[in-house]
């Protein structure tokens, strides 16, 4: 299936879209900035938005590429994050947890309190074990190195790489985060057993994956490209020179069947809708087998198997595991609630750049939907969190990523 070059009148992203979103983003990042901080970290955090109460890798990170947030902001929220990576030393906790060298946190809470695992605010002895995972979630490492990344572009000087934090440099402490998850050394994927369990992704960590796992890999090629260029600007030496490539030529052969990017080779091995937009977004899929995946989103947008009002479920509906559940195994999840089967309008941004270059007017219609929602729903509390029409399920009202990563991705397809 051959590329093309849109004109202006076939541009998914019109001026007016954009700047509903960005507007939108603004308000959205106003309510999700705490003042309650300040008194203990000396600056309003972040937040997730909602109810969340504390600041969180991923979500932050799905926020700084808006261009919606200062260097001066952003530089505050990645020393906090820095001053929160675990030690040199393991840690095994009183709940079964075991925190590696190096882990970067889930959370943060507003009195500096690092939390390594979702399902909870403590940052104490009781945090982690299962159902949360035996050890912490992979993907914030990656994000760390992404929001680094993102500021050294922003700042255009590496001079804050440089600065201590508790002994040693930032672009030390990014260097042993990209070491901390456990990864295959041939493939470069990253790994997991049941035994010792680490959630890949933190937007699903209410669900168990086991072996390779899809999105936490995806984010790892990313960030070794970002560490790369970070190593550069501060010339030091990289050292995971071949490891791109690695996941690269072992992502296809791993998780593509029929089309789809399966979320992982163990339990869990299903269709992964996130997953598979975003690498085709980010394009690390490439040839042939990207447009099998294409053809796979497209097919199950037109069939209304994996969105609503504009938001993408995680399992399309035709493929859910069972007639009870999205996915084979959850922490108690019912079926289309959350992460295992409600839709979410933090990949739409993803989904739409993916099938713009084979379905521009699909692509249109889908962004509308969202549009559409947001708009109508505003007052009531979207954008959420996640939404089902089963009961008319709401989630977790003016949740900051269900704008600020659409908008990031979108304003980059005009």
């Amino acid at each position: 299936m051959p590329c093309f070059r849109l004109g202006v009148s076939d541009r998914i992203v019109s001026a007016d879209d954009l700047e509903l979103l960005k507007e939108l983003s603004l308000k959205t990042l106003a309510t999700a900035t705490k003042q309650e901080s300040v008194a203990k970290l000396g600056f309003p955090v972040v937040t997730p938005g909602g109810a969340y109460p504390a600041l969180w890798i991923r979500d932050f990170s799905m926020a700084v590429g808006s261009g919606m947030l200062g260097a001066d902001q952003i530089q505050k929220h990645l020393r906090l994050i820095a001053q929160s990576q675990n030690g040199a030393k393991s840690r095994t906790l009183k709940s079964g947890g075991v925190i590696p060298p190096f882990a970067i946190p889930d959370h943060v809470n507003y009195d500096g309190g690092p939390v390594f695992y979702p399902g909870t605010y403590s940052s104490g002895e009781d945090q982690g074990g299962e159902p949360w995972g035996v050890l912490p979630p992979v993907d914030d490492h990656y994000e760390f190195v992404h929001i680094a990344h993102t500021l050294w572009r922003i700042k255009k000087s590496a001079s804050f790489l440089f600065e201590e934090i508790g002994c040693m440099t930032l672009i030390e402490r990014l260097e042993k985060a990209i070491d901390a998850p456990t990864t295959d050394p041939k493939t470069g994927l990253v790994v997991t057993t049941e035994a010792a369990r680490a959630v890949g992704f933190g937007f699903c960590d209410g669900i168990v994956l086991t072996g390779s796992l899809l999105f936490p890999s995806l984010l790892r090629h990313r960030a070794l490209g970002e560490t790369q260029a970070l190593c550069k600007a501060a010339k030091r030496p990289f050292l995971w020179a071949g490891e791109r490539e690695a996941i690269r030529a072992n992502l296809i052969p791993t998780f593509q069947r029929d089309g789809w990017l399966m979320a992982a080779t163990g339990i869990g091995r299903q269709p992964d809708v996130w997953g598979t937009a975003f690498a085709v977004h980010s394009g690390v899929v490439t040839g042939a087998a990207r447009w099998k995946a294409v053809a796979a989103l497209v097919e199950a947008v037109k069939k209304g198997t994996i969105t609503y009002k504009g938001a993408v479920r995680h399992v399309p509906t035709d493929l859910d595991f069972s007639a009870d559940t999205a996915w084979e195994k959850t922490v108690g999840i019912p079926r289309n609630r959350y992460q295992n089967g409600a839709y979410w309008h933090v990949p739409t941004g993803w989904l739409v750049s993916a099938i713009s270059s084979s379905e521009p007017k699909l692509a249109r219609a889908l962004l509308k939907d969202m549009i559409d929602h947001v708009t109508s729903e505003g007052q009531l509390g979207a954008p959420w969190e996640c939404l089902h029409p089963d009961g008319d399920y709401r989630q977790n009202p003016v949740y900051l990523a269900s704008v600020t990563l659409p908008y990031e991705v979108l304003r980059g397809l005009r």
